[in-house]
């Protein structure tokens, strides 16, 4: 993993965005009805799609916090608070993958290996930036295995999505 520290200086965006462990990354505006970001975002994060963003706060949902890949938006703005990092490796590492293997309990054990002792202060983790991405992974090492685990549940998690909206 590559640490993403790009700021938005040029103001490329102007959508401020959040992180739920439910949702993903999405519009701040949309998830909290309102504006939390600063109004000047050029100190934020510039996120790309594509690019993961940790969320240190835990949660019921996200003991260890959450991580998620933007895909909804091109772009948008994250505060600095968040981790923002890319796969190094494409041809190593399925983006897929990680999508999956991050909404598992298996990468929590990599978090609860780094973080500090009394690792939450006001329900953040207490974990650097230089440590979350020296976090060890589980991944099978062929990358096509890694592909087809990837497909496989976003497949399901359409089929998931779409017998939900059925039911409403």
């Amino acid at each position: 993993m590559e640490r993403v520290t790009r700021k938005n200086q040029d103001l490329e965006s102007e959508l401020p965005l959040t992180i739920s462990a439910q949702y993903g990354l999405i519009d701040q505006n949309e998830f909290f009805d309102k504006r939390i970001a600063s109004k000047d975002v050029s100190g934020y994060y510039l996120v790309k799609n594509g690019e993961f963003a940790y969320n240190k706060s835990t949660s019921t949902d996200a003991p260890w916090g959450a991580i998620k890949r933007l895909d909804r938006y091109d772009m948008g703005v994250l505060s600095t608070l968040y981790i923002v990092f890319s796969i190094l490796e494409e041809d190593k590492t399925d983006s897929d993958y990680l999508v999956t293997y991050y909404d598992t309990a298996l990468w929590h054990k990599g978090v609860q290996a780094v973080a500090a002792e009394g690792a939450r202060n006001h329900g953040l983790l207490n974990i650097s930036a230089e440590d979350f991405l020296e976090t060890s992974l589980q991944l099978p090492q062929d990358v096509e295995e890694q592909k087809l685990i990837g497909k496989y549940f976003k497949k399901l998690e359409s089929l998931i999505t779409l017998q939900q909206r059925e039911r409403v």
